[in-house]
């Protein structure tokens, strides 16, 4: 099986970048496949506590808490985070606030590095 580590830019709602990324990571874990998600620069929203879309949309929070509770590992960037001024108790549960030393060990430990 393989390993990826999935790179999240985009904010939840704005374009439909990060439901793709969620539907692929759910499919990895299905799969067997290890996956990990990192959140950078507006990515770091879809950790975001509390998301109430609009009626039809898909909950993403929901979806990475669904993924959080399967095992998957989720890091958000520190510092993108302070930026936009969230706290790591303002995010969904599991969900840990890591600096890029972090991501470059999942980078050289995965097989495939995906940028959404």
């Amino acid at each position: 099986m393989a390993s990826f580590t999935l790179i999240l830019y985009e904010a939840p709602y704005s374009k439909d970048r990060a439901l793709t990324a969620l539907r692929f990571a759910t499919t990895c874990d299905l799969e067997g496949h290890s996956v990990r998600i990192w959140l950078f620069e507006n990515g770091v929203y879809l950790a975001k506590k509390g998301q109430k879309p609009a009626q039809g949309l898909v909950n993403y929070g929901q979806m990475l808490q669904d993924l959080l509770k399967g095992g998957i590992e989720v890091k958000a960037c520190v510092v993108c985070a302070e930026a936009r001024g969230l706290s790591e108790t303002e995010l969904i549960e599991g969900v840990k606030l890591a600096t890029v030393h972090d991501l470059v060990e999942w980078t050289v430990n995965s097989d495939k590095v995906i940028p959404f």
